[in-house]
Formats: C-alpha cells, structure tokens, sequence
C-alpha cells in the first residue's frame, strides 16, 4: 500500500494547520501509532512555518507526502532564494530567544532531515519517519497479511 499526496499552498499561515491535518489524519487512518503521528505532525509544521516565516511573500510552497507500510516522507519546497542550509544549527537556541528552535525540534523527532537550497530552485526539507504502528490497524494488518512483522 502507498499514498502520494502532493499539495501547492500559498504563503499564509493558515495553510500551515490545513496540511497538518490533512496527513495526521491520513496517517491515524492508516494505524500509524499517536506518538509517530504526533512526530511526524510537529516536524512537518516547523517545516511549514519556516516557509511561511521565511520565504518571499508571493511565493507559494508544495508539501510531498509519501506513505507506505514502513515510513512516511514529507518533502516541503519553496522557490524562494534559497539559504546557506550548511548553516543551520542542531542545537537549541538561548532559552530567551524567540525563536530558533524549529531545525532542532525537527531533528529530534524524525528519523532524517535532509536540507537542499540553491538560488536557483530554491529550498526543500526532507523528513522522513519510519512509523510505528498500531497493532490491530490497517497497516499492521495489511504486513501481517503479507507475511511481514509490523514495525
């Protein structure tokens, strides 16, 4: 089983919550386990936030969602002029600072995070989450079928 969803949003806050929503329902539908799809939700929001936060006001950004029996990954694209990704630190900021937070956060729930940004094509987050299952959902069902141990 796999899902491919792919959305283009325009560079509003308020779009942020609507993608959420639209994949931590996907993946509480598919038997994915409250926790992961709590991880997967917070990373993919501060992905989001950082577009609308960052990016030029009349670009729009594309969120890629890729769901199998083993893993999701979420790609979100801007075009905007892209950054020094080499940059970008893992750890917290000052406990006073307002902001800053959002890379670390994102590495500390997802398995992988990968940056790419070039002026050219601008700037795409990479998140990836093996996901753990529920044990009687659809997903954990579907491996047992197959033969294969749900993660």
């Amino acid at each position: 089983m796999r899902l491919e969803v792919a959305v283009c949003l325009p560079h509003e806050s308020e779009t942020v919550a609507v993608v959420r929503t639209v994949v931590t329902h996907a993946l509480g539908s598919f038997g994915v386990r409250p926790d992961c799809v709590d991880d997967i939700g917070l990373a993919l929001s501060e992905a989001c936030a950082n577009v609308v936060i960052h990016a030029a006001d009349d670009d729009e950004y594309e969120v890629r969602v890729q769901i199998d029996e083993r893993r999701c990954v979420v790609s979100v694209r801007n075009t905007g002029h892209g950054f020094d990704a080499s940059a970008l630190r893992d750890e917290m900021p000052d406990a006073l600072s307002p902001s800053g937070r959002g890379v670390a956060i994102m590495r500390a729930v997802m398995d992988d995070v990968a940056f790419t940004s070039e002026p050219s094509t601008g700037t795409i987050v990479r998140l990836v989450k093996d996901l753990a299952l529920v044990a009687d959902g659809t997903l954990a069902r579907l491996l047992r079928r197959r033969g294969d141990s749900p993660g």
